[in-house]
């Protein structure tokens, strides 16, 4: 479809913050709520977004956006959500950090924290916490991921199952509206499900775009979690989840 250059701006502003609202569309382009809404629906029929409720993200599918194209999505909201999520992590621990554009906002954050100790199957992290002197590395190994610097595959799992640590901080790309947390990759989702499984407090760093979304691949579910750090509030049945299952939800 020939896209109007209103709709360009619609997906420029979902690409840069991952999801949208009608009302703040509507005001920032200073039309009305229902022409907003006809835009989206056609943007959706057409294959570039998928609508939530009260807006849209990015399309879901079987494939994750590129990661440059990650890595500035919602680039204000990750860093907030990083420093709340690294407020959170003591000195003097050793926690897992996860392949993510949010992990490694984490992992930024936590460049002041002195005595940790890291282990991550994230190049991007271990890349970022070496100019922190007063924290140590271990990097897991395995197959490299060139499109993103993540480490995946058996060798990876053997690392991570050597260690039991204090806190682990993993990301997701979508959480289903079950609670269920989902990923592209197969091989990624069974690093993090080793995570989990050796971690004595996991935290779920996720923005907003991450919400309600859909990926082919199950991690595990949200009872799974301790935390989840995100930056806006969850719709009422996932907040819901949350409270049975006594996660915390930072904002």
């Amino acid at each position: 479809m020939s896209l109007t250059f209103r709709q360009k701006e619609i997906l420029n502003m979902v690409r840069a913050a991952g999801r949208v609202a009608v009302d703040a569309l509507a005001t920032a382009l200073e039309v009305t709520p229902q022409t907003i809404r006809r835009d989206l629906n056609m943007l959706c029929d057409a294959g570039h977004l998928t609508r939530v409720h009260g807006g849209a993200i990015l399309q879901s599918g079987v494939a994750n956006t590129a990661y440059e194209a990650r890595k500035s999505m919602a680039a204000e909201a990750k860093a907030a959500i990083g420093q709340l999520c690294a407020d959170a992590i003591p000195e003097d621990a050793s926690l897992f950090i996860n392949i993510g554009t949010t992990t490694e906002a984490v992992a930024r954050a936590l460049c002041t924290k002195r005595d940790l100790l890291v282990i991550t199957n994230n190049l991007n992290v271990a890349n970022i916490l070496a100019g922190n002197p007063n924290c140590g590395v271990m990097v897991t190994g395995g197959m490299l991921r060139r499109s993103d610097g993540g480490l995946v595959g058996e060798q990876t799992l053997d690392t991570v199952q050597q260690f039991k640590a204090d806190y682990a901080i993993i990301g997701a790309s979508a959480i289903d509206a079950d609670g269920s947390l989902l990923d592209f990759d197969y091989r990624e989702v069974r690093v993090s499900q080793a995570i989990i499984a050796n971690a004595r407090k996991v935290f779920l760093v996720a923005d907003a775009s991450k919400i309600c979304r859909s990926a082919p691949a199950r991690i595990g579910h949200i009872r799974d979690i301790d935390g989840l750090f995100t930056d806006q509030a969850l719709p009422a049945p996932l907040a819901q989840i949350c409270g049975q299952h006594g996660v915390e939800v930072y904002l």
